[in-house]
């Protein structure tokens, strides 16, 4: 089985924290569809199997025009095999969901009928001081709006929300947490807020105008998280990721796991088990290749120490762990011999432990497991 993943690089603004590869200019918006329709047509013969997942990230795909969404889904069935009842998912931000089509209901159900079945909205904070230090384009009461609408007409929805917000006390996140719970969602995206350089956020904080962020804070919130959602049935199974059983998102899972993946669009990563691959970060000249019928693409073969560190940075954030075994039979003794030894004071620490052959981090180790891993990779 094999995912798809549209990257849709348009945002009608920008968040002072993202780094991610997308324009505010959406004039370009019709011609780059049509473009990345074109690659999925270029790029068929990369995929042999079935197609599980198609999942429209970005960026803000939810600027899309419900045509432009349905000539995408379109292209995808017209090139690829597509198991019955794929899960399609589309990111979306709480703003265009309170449109005005939004409030009449038909926002929804254009979605539905179009194959979308699990939406992925970007929240982030249910509270205004936050949405503003990170200059999102909706309020809190959209926030809250669009959940309440959607939960009428999709039973698969999952929100993000971003914890060591400068200025977020614990008291705020815990409202924060529970106001999501309060909905009912069956599973709950929840990143640590990141100061990438080149962004706002950074220029901000290097001139004093925005607080650092508390990396002890962020800590004690990824505990509270954990602990909140846990004790309301959710299960952690990956370290930004809660779902309720059977509502795993699939086609993140799949990453974790290692399966094969399709990215399109300018900035899309690919995998197909031994090559990585990734699309130029550039809109104008993403969009003149591909009308060239040239894929503006670059390729790594990934080494098998390279498929070792990321197998290890992968299972360390999930409930499945790092297979020993596994690394015995792919990679060889000389690597399991390798990753007991780095993993010996963790284990002594009680940041890692041993069931069933698998390594995994402890409740204390999970926030830490990023640290972990680079310590457990093999060094050329």
């Amino acid at each position: 089985m094999s995912g798809i993943y549209i990257h849709i690089p348009f945002c009608k603004q920008a968040c002072h924290y993202c780094d991610f590869h997308f324009s505010t200019q959406l004039g370009k918006k019709e011609a780059m569809v049509n473009v990345i329709a074109k690659e999925l047509e270029l790029r068929k013969s990369e995929v042999d199997d079935e197609v599980e997942t198609i999942y429209f990230g970005g960026g803000t795909p939810s600027v899309l025009t419900l045509e432009e969404m349905e000539r995408l889904i379109q292209a995808v069935y017209e090139n690829y095999k597509v198991i019955d009842r794929p899960e399609i998912t589309l990111e979306a931000n709480p703003d265009d969901l309170v449109s005005s089509r939004a409030e009449s209901r038909d926002l929804f159900l254009e979605y539905k009928n179009a194959g979308i079945n699990r939406l992925s909205i970007g929240i982030q904070s249910f509270f205004d001081e936050d949405l503003k230090l990170m200059n999102r384009a909706h309020n809190a009461g959209e926030a809250a709006q669009c959940i309440q609408v959607a939960t009428q007409y999709f039973d698969n929805i999952t929100i993000d929300l971003i914890y060591g917000i400068p200025g977020m006390d614990n008291e705020r996140w815990k409202s924060n947490i529970q106001k999501a719970l309060d909905f009912g969602l069956p599973h709950i995206s929840s990143y640590a807020l990141t100061v990438e350089p080149r962004t706002a956020l950074k220029k901000f904080i290097e001139k004093g105008v925005v607080p650092d962020v508390d990396d002890e804070q962020a800590q004690e919130q990824f505990h509270i998280l954990v602990d909140m959602l846990e004790g309301e049935g959710f299960v952690n199974y990956e370290i930004s990721n809660f779902g309720k059983p059977g509502f795993f998102s699939k086609n993140n899972t799949a990453y974790w796991l290692g399966k094969k993946y399709v990215g399109l669009g300018p900035s899309a990563h690919s995998f197909d088990g031994k090559h990585r691959s990734w699309n130029i970060r550039n809109n104008p000249t993403y969009i003149k290749k591909i009308n060239e019928g040239e894929l503006p693409s670059e390729i790594e073969t990934l080494s098998k120490t390279d498929r070792y560190n990321e197998y290890v940075m992968t299972g360390l954030r999930t409930i499945w762990g790092v297979d020993l075994d596994r690394i015995a039979s792919e990679f060889g003794a000389n690597y399991l011999k390798y990753i007991n030894q780095q993993a010996a004071k963790f284990l002594e620490q009680g940041f890692l432990f041993i069931a069933d052959g698998k390594l995994l981090t402890t409740k204390k180790g999970k926030f830490l497991a990023d640290g972990i891993a680079s310590d457990l990779f093999y060094l050329r």
